[in-house]
This record gives C-alpha cells, sequence and structure tokens, in this order.
C-alpha cells in the first residue's frame, strides 16, 4: 500500500442504531379530549471518540405533547451512529462531528419519534428538517461572541 493511500480521508457510517427510545402516556383521558397539541420539542447532539478512528455521534430528541394543560404523551428517542473517520484535518473534525454527522442522522430519529406516536394512538409527528450546516455556524459565532466579550 502506498502513502497516499494510508493518508487518504475516510468517512464513513459503519453502524446505525438506536441508543434509547421511550415513550409514555401519564393519563387515557388525554383520548377524550379534543386535539390540539402544544408541543415542546428539545433536539441535541452529542459526539465521543471510541477509538482512533471511530466516533460514536448521537442525535436526542424529546417532544412532549401537552393537549388542554396536561401532558399528552412524551417521546425520547437518542438516534446513533458509528462513523469510520480516518486522516480528517483536525479543524474539520468539530463541523463533521456537529453537522455532517447528525445530517445523516436527522432522518432516522424523525422516522422513529414519528413511528412512536402513532403506535401510541396519537396523529403522525414527523419532526420538520433541521439544517445542521447553519445551525453550526450560528453556534461558532455564538461561541466566538463569547470569547470576544471575554476578552473586552
Amino acid at each position: 500500500m502506498s502513502e497516499e493511500q494510508q493518508t487518504q480521508p475516510q468517512l464513513a457510517l459503519e453502524r446505525l442504531y438506536t441508543k434509547d427510545i421511550s415513550f409514555e402516556v401519564p393519563g387515557a383521558q388525554v383520548f377524550t379530549k379534543q386535539w390540539q397539541p402544544e408541543l415542546n420539542i428539545n433536539l441535541s447532539s452529542a459526539a465521543e471518540k471510541v477509538d482512533p478512528t471511530h466516533f460514536e455521534v448521537s442525535l436526542k430528541v424529546v417532544v412532549q405533547a401537552n393537549n388542554d394543560g396536561e401532558t399528552a404523551f412524551i417521546v425520547d428517542v437518542t438516534q446513533a451512529g458509528i462513523f469510520l473517520i480516518e486522516n480528517i484535518e483536525e479543524e474539520r473534525l468539530p463541523y463533521i462531528l456537529g453537522a455532517y454527522c447528525p445530517n445523516i442522522l436527522f432522518p432516522f430519529l424523525r422516522e422513529a419519534v414519528n413511528d412512536m406516536v402513532t403506535k401510541g394512538s396519537f396523529p403522525q409527528l414527523l419532526l420538520t428538517p433541521i439544517n445542521f450546516d447553519a445551525e453550526f455556524e450560528a453556534n461558532m459565532q455564538r461561541a466566538q461572541a463569547t470569547v470576544a466579550e471575554g476578552q473586552a
């Protein structure tokens, strides 16, 4: 194997899995009321180095639906993937782990949430697509502004 082949950048999803999943309906009375939910959606991502060439990236969402002042359901899903990341420039790693990988995981997370909600006898819940690239850039700008404020 030539030196050029050994240093070729590699990025691949090697394993996709549901890391954690939970669905709760606190009370059956929710099914006797008119359905006009208020949704509270919290989304976060995390990355952890598994070994020198693999990272686990996870995307977690918690959705709480309130109807008529009561909790109708809570769905909590963490979708994860093991990514091979090798020979990638160190400065590119935050973007890959914070935007690229979550973009890959999101459709699977969205499907899992919808499946749980519909199996719970509620109307379909399709999470709005997210532009993780724009979110990553906004987070980087906020972090830089915070650093700049701290130095002022």
